[in-house]
This record gives C-alpha cells, sequence and structure tokens, in this order.
C-alpha cells in the first residue's frame, strides 16, 4: 500500500471515530434532555400545588428539598414514578456522557492501532472512576 493510501485509510479511520464520539455525546445531551423534562413533567403532575403555590414550590427547588441521594434511593424512586428520581437519572445520564466519552476514545485508539493514546485515556478513565468511588466514600 503507498503512502497517500495509507493516509488515506487512516483519515477515513479518523472521521469515522470523530463521528461516534459526536453521535455518542449528541445522544448522551439529547437523551439525558429528555428524562430531565418527564421527570419535571412528573414532578409538577404529581404535585400541581407546585405550580399555583409560593410556599410549596421551594420545597422543591430549595436547598435541602427531597431528591434522591443514593442508588437505591433512585431506583426505588423510579419504580413509584417520583418525578424527582427521573431528574436525578437524567442528572445521571448527563454525567455518564462525557465519561462514555472518554471510554469510547479508548476503543478508538485501538482501532487507530494508537498505543500511546490507548494507554494515556485508560488512565484518565480510571482516574475518572476512581473520583466517583472515592468522593462517594464520605457520606
Amino acid at each position: 500500500m503507498t503512502h497517500p493510501e495509507r493516509r488515506a485509510r487512516d483519515d477515513e479511520k479518523t472521521r469515522q471515530v470523530e463521528l461516534l464520539i459526536s453521535a455518542l455525546l449528541r445522544v448522551g445531551v439529547g437523551l439525558s434532555l429528555i428524562v430531565i423534562v418527564v421527570g419535571t413533567v412528573l414532578t409538577f403532575v404529581h404535585h400541581p400545588e407546585y405550580l399555583h403555590s409560593k410556599e410549596a414550590l421551594p420545597r422543591v427547588t430549595g436547598p435541602g428539598s427531597a431528591f434522591p441521594h443514593t442508588l437505591g434511593q433512585v431506583v426505588e424512586g423510579v419504580r413509584q414514578g417520583e418525578g424527582r428520581a427521573v431528574i436525578v437519572v437524567g442528572l445521571l445520564l448527563l454525567i455518564a456522557t462525557p465519561v462514555m466519552r472518554v471510554a469510547v476514545s479508548i476503543l478508538a485508539f485501538v482501532y487507530e492501532g494508537d498505543r500511546v493514546f490507548v494507554l494515556i485515556t485508560s488512565i484518565v478513565l480510571a482516574m475518572l472512576l476512581l473520583s466517583f468511588f472515592l468522593g462517594n466514600v464520605e457520606r
């Protein structure tokens, strides 16, 4: 294979990877937005007083409002159709989107055969995951 042919093949691989990552980010953010909107609608359907009462609305928007704080509470809240739990799922999807981008980047660098960036990106992913686990230890 000649140098221009190899370069064209590498450029096509890079383009495919960029399109995949772009789609992942768009889908992740869009899905997160949809889930958050659904959760917001559920919250106001179950608590219509939030729309009309100046005293009731701070219960959902103020500091210390009753949003689920653990994964178990989120799962139980979603099972019960609680809007606030659905909103938290949307926020978790939003947080997970760039993390998934890093994970997909590792696969992309493997596909492109770039070992240095596989190593660097793997370290970044490990640090991201470690920060999630260590951040939760203090609770």
